[in-house]
């Protein structure tokens, strides 16, 4: 999944403490429900050991602020710009497309033919698959290619109806843990 990458492109929108970029997946990336904070943390710690994001500073009640570096600004529009060679992946496309479509001023229309250009190409097999199974797998590959333009056709009218970006979320995520029922 790429949690590291849809965190720096929420950063974009800028600084944002854990438990807010938590709750900013979430409801960005509507398919994702295993996200859990300690994963958010983690990869927080692990992109500021890269110099891709830095301290910024913490929220009235003391909650630490991330924001990006230069690095990490330069990464956030990579990822948000250029589909990867290879990059047939549903979850992968959703995350990116998702994340994209919700930023202002995201090349959302680009990826979107990027991604039409690299499921719409041909599947280069050498030889017909040997086995009944190596069929209903390249039966499976066939279907979602189907299922993937489909629903960038999707992406595509929804993007010309209405506007899907939007700012950070200003409501303050529930911390700690549910009460037991």
């Amino acid at each position: 999944m790429s949690v590291r990458e849809s965190l720096l492109a929420v950063l974009t929108l800028g600084p944002a403490y854990g438990a807010q970029l938590h709750a900013e997946l979430l409801s960005r990336l509507g398919h994702r429900r295993d996200i859990n904070v300690g994963q958010i943390y983690a990869t927080l710690d692990r992109l500021g050991k890269s110099a891709l994001v830095r301290d910024a500073g913490a929220t009235a009640d003391g909650l630490p602020l991330y924001a990006l570096t230069p690095s990490g600004t330069l990464a956030a529009r990579e990822w948000l710009s250029v589909v990867g060679p290879g990059q047939l992946d549903w979850n992968e496309m959703l995350d990116q497309l998702l994340v994209a479509s919700s930023l202002p001023g995201a090349p959302f229309a680009s990826l979107l033919a990027q991604h039409r250009e690299l499921w719409g190409a041909p599947l280069l097999r050498e030889t017909e698959p040997e086995s009944a199974q190596g069929a209903l797998a390249a039966a499976s590959e066939e279907e979602l290619r189907a299922a993937a333009l489909r629903w960038l056709d999707a992406c595509e009218a929804a993007a010309a109806g209405t506007a899907l970006a939007r700012p950070l979320s200003e409501s303050r995520p529930r911390r700690g843990r549910r009460p037991a029922a």
